[in-house]
């Protein structure tokens, strides 16, 4: 069992562990106190769109007669002149809200540039503005993703990797899963040397709800390949980010 250099904390290691296993840090940034623990977040395998579309699922009049229901189950009366269109502006507005199911990364992240002259260093987007919903919920998840990669003869188009986190953040989701899902599907689909997320959220399951702590924010990160072997690469990525490391 090894120690963490900053908190001095103890760190899990398993000599065993798969190669497509992410390990994920979380650290729950509150008023007067911080705490830093390790785990590991398994990639979930959402199923293919294909089977998403072709699955038996519901049609728009009985998700928006769901939505009556629950209207009725809070006090509500959906018949009153102010709820009458709500059920189908609800189910308009998580059709986009929850588009990622009915998106596939590969499409996105399949149009690659080879011409990268020579480029071998760390190619970094920061601050992708993002928003989700946890799976636990159903209430928002909003923050920035922060994505790198080093090139192994092959580039991405800059704003592919926004849509990638967009992708995955229109899904009821885990900040853990999440920020593995984009690890994995950079990994797994372009190839790089090594690649590096960090998500920076705040949940309102938090803030809202439960124990109302509104300044609390999570951080969660992944490293794969070279950032997970090389400590000054992740160290860089960490300060690019704004986070000491």
């Amino acid at each position: 069992m090894t120690k963490d250099t900053e908190t001095n904390l103890p760190v899990p290691t398993r000599s065993h562990e798969a190669p497509d296993v992410h390990s994920v840090w979380v650290a729950a940034r509150i008023p007067h106190f911080r705490e830093k623990a390790a785990m590991e977040a398994v990639v979930k395998q959402f199923p293919d769109r294909s089977k998403i579309e072709n699955a038996d699922r519901p049609d728009r009049v009985e998700a928006e007669e769901a939505v009556r229901t629950l209207l009725r189950w809070m006090g509500e009366d959906p018949s009153r002149e102010g709820l009458l269109e709500t059920p189908a502006r609800v189910v308009k507005a998580y059709e986009e809200l929850f588009g990622g199911y009915k998106q596939d990364a590969a499409d996105i992240l399949g149009r690659t540039f080879e011409d990268v002259s020579g480029y071998e260093d760390m190619v970094l987007v920061k601050d992708i503005d993002f928003h989700s919903h946890c799976e636990h919920h159903m209430v928002p998840i909003i923050g920035k993703a922060h994505v790198a990669y080093v090139p192994n003869g092959r580039v991405l188009g800059l704003s592919k990797i926004a849509r990638l986190v967009d992708i995955y953040g229109r899904r009821l989701q885990t900040q853990e899963s999440m920020t593995a899902q984009i690890a994995d599907a950079m990994q797994r689909l372009l190839q790089p040397s090594g690649v590096a997320v960090m998500i920076d959220a705040e949940h309102l399951c938090m803030s809202m709800r439960g124990i109302r702590s509104k300044d609390a924010t999570t951080i969660t990160t992944a490293f794969n390949g070279e950032f997970k072997s090389d400590k000054e690469l992740s160290r860089r990525f960490m300060k690019l980010v704004g986070q000491t490391a």
